[in-house]
């Protein structure tokens, strides 16, 4: 099963979200902003995307840059700090199996789902 974490208010995600809709397969939707990823689920998202945390973060955000930027924190606090605040998260996410990618730009999800 396809899934792709999703955040309507971001245009590569809605971009993301079409090429999945055109693709014709079957997958699921994850609002994460809506529906919170536990530390557990990014642990997991992580693995599949072969990614440390701190790439994962949205440095520009503004909750980045006054609570977090600068600050030295472990792999396991910038996982719990994004369970927290996941407008952090870079999207899409899609995953497939066990693989996972950013869907930026969109030609990476054409790939993963082939």
């Amino acid at each position: 099963m396809i899934k792709i974490y999703h955040n309507a208010r971001c245009k590569k995600s809605r971009e993301g979200l079409e090429l999945l809709n055109e693709s014709g397969r079957d997958f699921e939707v994850k609002e994460y902003l809506k529906e919170p990823v536990s530390e557990e689920e990014l642990a997991d998202l992580l693995l599949k995307l072969g990614m440390a945390p701190i790439e994962l973060v949205r440095k520009e955000e503004k909750t980045w840059k006054e609570n977090y930027k600068g600050k030295d924190l472990s792999d396991k606090e910038l996982v719990r700090v994004m369970a927290e605040n996941p407008k952090l998260i870079q999207r899409p996410i899609v995953v497939k199996g066990n693989s996972a990618v950013i869907g930026r730009p969109a030609e990476k999800i054409k790939d993963l789902i082939g």
